[in-house]
């Protein structure tokens, strides 16, 4: 392979876009003035070809239309516009959705980027300072055996007390979560977010590209780099996704506050802070169990979700590793960011205790909280998630925010 001394690394930016007419206009803007870089946007613009058939579809095909009307009009070449929207050219059958539409405008940036430059996906309906993709450049160079980067994200709030209360809710749900493995140091302990996610193209090539989903490829993705290497959880920059009530995709942040605003908040519980424990004592067993099964509190489940005695979880993995390393990086493919969310799933009924009080118990034991937070801690163990105040939602979140960052910033890769 040829290497090109001198040559400066450029950024590819992949952006889905559906029914964005007035956030394309901005997010494009934003874009191409990004500071210190050299960037070409790859925009795909998508919906399933049968909503040019279906009323109630139709205002999305002719605002995706006028979007690609748009693109076309700034005649800028560092701008390729992916058109899987208008008529004969949309989506057939079952692959359709953000998934698809964002593989291939990655795998349109992997084909033209050299095996150093840098594939950055970001979503429409995202804020980015100017400084972004330097930002990400910087990260990527300062950590050069880092396979990718998940970028720390805050949802601002829009006045809006349904939208805040929900998103807020939200949020709070994904930094208990994080905010716990980042404790246990779980080799897993990123959030996936499709705006805020970069690799190298030539890692990009390695890991295969990323699988689409109808939802939630981005968590597939980030976690297929994880398995692969070292994942850098630390930024200077922040990005800010929308907080907006959106059927887009099929779960994440959208949908969660659609449900969340009918009051149904059941698939988003504040996960027992004991059940990441028994995710660490499972982990910390893992030299031991290359020499022999020793019980763990995850057996179960394991058991339970592979379809096979115990013994057979550890034992084929035993078989196949030289050495202790060997095995603990099997085992830590296999007990994935997915078995570990699919565990705590189906261990959070044993836990009666209500959320509010999971998150006060929380947060007072392993973090500073003051007279503020205390208050608005009570306020929410008080009155619910439901009812009570906005601000005290947002304090809390803000505390969760800044301790999430502290710890990302002392452990720097995942």
């Amino acid at each position: 392979m040829s290497i090109n001394i001198g040559r400066r690394i450029k950024v590819y930016a992949a952006l889905p876009v559906l029914n964005e007419p007035d956030n394309v206009p901005v997010i494009i803007n934003d874009l191409l003035n990004q500071e210190e870089v050299e960037l070409h946007l790859i925009i795909c613009v998508n919906q399933p070809d049968e909503w040019w058939q279906m009323p109630d579809k139709l205002p999305i095909c002719v605002h995706n239309n006028s979007t690609i009307e748009y693109i076309h009009s700034l005649n800028d070449s560092r701008i390729t516009c992916i058109d899987k929207s208008s008529r004969g050219n949309g989506w057939i059958g079952r692959k359709h959705g953000v998934g698809w539409a964002r593989k291939i405008a990655m795998d349109s940036a992997d084909q033209m980027a050299q095996d150093e430059d840098i594939i950055i996906s970001v979503d429409a309906d995202t804020s980015y300072s100017s400084t972004y993709f330097k930002a990400v450049v910087d990260a990527l160079d300062q950590y050069p055996s880092a396979v990718g980067l998940s970028v720390p994200y805050y949802h601002p709030l829009t006045g809006d007390e349904v939208a805040d209360r929900c998103i807020l809710r939200y949020e709070l749900y994904m930094r208990n979560y994080a905010l716990n493995m980042l404790l246990i140091r779980n080799p897993y302990c990123f959030s996936a977010i499709g705006s805020g996610m970069a690799c190298k193209a030539g890692t990009y090539r390695k890991v295969r590209g990323i699988t689409p989903k109808l939802s939630g490829e981005d968590f597939y993705f980030v976690q297929k780099l994880r398995k692969a290497g070292n994942i850098i959880i630390d930024c200077e920059e922040v990005i800010y996704p929308a907080s907006r009530f959106s059927d887009r995709v099929y779960f994440g942040t959208g949908p969660a506050m659609i449900r969340g605003r009918a009051g149904n908040w059941s698939s988003y519980p504040i996960y027992d802070q004991d059940l990441f424990l028994e995710i660490k004592a499972t982990y910390d067993l893992m030299p031991e169990l290359y020499h022999a099964d020793v019980p763990t509190p995850m057996d179960s489940f394991l058991a339970e979700s592979f379809q096979v005695e115990i013994s057979d979880v550890w034992g084929p993995l035993r078989a196949n590793s030289p050495n202790v390393s060997q095995f603990v990086k099997a085992v830590v493919q296999k007990v994935d960011g997915l078995r570990i969310l699919q565990y705590l799933k189906s261990s959070d009924a044993q836990y009666s205790e209500r959320s509010e009080s999971r998150l006060e118990r929380f947060l007072t034991n392993n973090f500073n909280v003051d007279v503020v937070i205390l208050d608005a801690l009570k306020q929410v163990k008080d009155l619910g998630f439901e009812h009570a105040p906005v601000n005290s939602l947002n304090l809390i979140r803000d505390l969760m925010f800044v301790n999430e960052r502290q710890l990302q910033r002392k452990y720097q890769l995942a």
